[in-house]
């Protein structure tokens, strides 16, 4: 088995016994996102595999990034040095891949009038939710211009047997290769793979500059060529170990009305592109997985994005600033408009310049907040300590007005232009005359350990 199928991640996760399945009949309505976010409540991630659902053969799996630790495996590193090691792969870009004939998602196909999305156990989530909805699927397109590339998750609703509705608010690659093809009159070739390696999910956030394909900088997560098969109805590549493909083309000059949807900030999103994507041909592996990714504030719908921005923020920053410790995005912003930055401050300014580097990254940081070296921004309470006692807000905070500041889409306090106001803040001591901060003995604290068998 290939180290690029998911496959072999699931086998060792029921090892681990962190697969749990549920084996009586499920509703497709709402009753696997409700308990999945009874779970979160409680704070307890496992996966889950929904073996009966309603009106269905395919089984359901859901929360296979719904922790740090999940990818962390997937590179075969700490749950804690993640987003660190990102950072390093995704630099590492390997453009050339390997073409695999025959891939196992070619076992079953329907094409043509047999295409038929509804013998697909696609979920309806959230009450809010317009209908049935896609959400696992990363859509895979390729530049017109330059023949690049592109793959990212988008937010589809069930339309009819051969219909999706897709939104393409990110205003991003595949907006903008969307665009470029509309321009020309065209529709845009198009592929969506359901089921992939984490590796794969993770890499498919990487800021990578347009011209560039995103299957180099994924081929730099796992440290080896990308594996791809040719898709059979439009020229795509596709990973070839998805458990599901479906080919089609997203359509020029039509629109149809998509949503609401319940999105990663919690709130209904109305904001929609209101694309179309024609469904051509849909492939399957023998024995599927359909993996559905709880949306609305779950952690499987923000931890992905969380890591990705920590890890590319922290490259940007490294490039001019020599002593930035760690970045944390945390999930309470929705792991993609806060961003703790840490660092040895050697000179006054290098706070700002932190927070000026980490806005031009990503359009989507509202708020970023530097601490020093000792504060540990994978902690909000020690971050929020930092700004209680180092801040004074006349002079360590900056505000940059709303109509300079491109926003999300998503966020309902954006302008009816998505554009955001943006906070940057130094919370930061000053390099000379700053109380010194309480620490502990450590070899006391080495020693103290013998005490805590009478703690438990």
């Amino acid at each position: 088995m290939s180290n690029q199928d998911w496959r072999h991640l699931i086998e060792e996760w029921k090892k681990e016994g962190i697969i749990k399945h549920v084996p009586e009949e499920v509703k497709k309505e709402y009753e696997i996102s409700t308990l999945m976010m009874e779970l979160e409540k409680e704070h307890k991630y496992p996966i889950m595999i929904f073996d009966n659902v309603e009106n269905n053969e395919i089984p359901v799996i859901t929360n296979v990034l719904g922790t740090r630790e999940r990818f962390a495996k997937a590179m075969g590193v700490e749950g804690k040095n993640v987003s660190e090691e990102y950072a390093k792969r995704i630099k590492n870009r390997i453009d050339s891949f390997k073409i695999v004939e025959n891939p196992p998602f070619l076992a079953n196909s329907m094409t043509g009038d047999d295409v038929d999305l509804y013998k697909l156990p696609i979920i309806t989530h959230f009450p809010i939710d317009a209908g049935p909805y896609l959400t696992s699927g990363l859509v895979i397109a390729k530049d017109p211009e330059s023949g690049s590339e592109t793959l990212g998750f988008h937010r589809m609703q069930l339309k009819g047997k051969d219909k999706l509705g897709i939104s393409l608010h990110s205003r991003q690659r595949l907006w903008e290769y969307f665009r470029r093809s509309e321009e020309k009159g065209e529709n845009l070739e198009a592929a969506i793979v359901i089921g992939v390696h984490p590796n794969i999910s993770l890499g498919s956030q990487a800021l990578v500059p347009y011209h560039k394909g995103k299957y180099g900088a994924i081929a730099g997560l796992f440290g080896e060529e990308l594996e791809v098969s040719n898709c059979t109805t439009v020229d795509i590549q596709v990973p070839a170990y998805a458990e599901f493909v479906i080919e089609g083309e997203i359509l020029a000059n039509e629109r149809e009305k998509e949503g609401p949807f319940a999105e990663f900030t919690n709130y209904a999103c109305h904001r929609s592109t209101e694309n179309l994507f024609h469904v051509k041909a849909i492939h399957y592996r023998e024995n599927p997985l359909f993996h559905d990714l709880t949306p609305g504030f779950s952690s499987e719908h923000i931890t992905v994005v969380a890591i990705q921005r920590e890890g590319d923020v922290l490259n940007a920053l490294r490039q001019t600033l020599p002593n930035v410790k760690a970045v944390s995005c945390p999930v309470s912003s929705c792991g993609i408009f806060h961003c703790y930055i840490s660092m040895k401050k050697i000179a006054e300014g290098q706070a700002m310049q932190a927070v000026f580097a980490a806005f031009a990254v990503d359009h989507h940081i509202k708020l970023a907040i530097v601490v020093d070296e000792d504060v540990d921004v994978f902690n909000e309470q020690e971050v929020l300590w930092a700004m209680a006692t180092r801040l004074q807000a006349d002079k360590d905070v900056l505000i940059i007005p709303q109509h300079m500041g491109m926003g999300e889409t998503l966020d309902p306090s954006t302008d009816e232009l998505s554009r955001t106001s943006k906070m940057g803040i130094d919370a930061t001591k000053p390099l000379e005359g700053f109380s010194p901060k309480i620490e502990m003995n450590p070899e006391v604290e080495e020693d103290v350990k013998r005490l805590l068998k009478y703690t438990v």
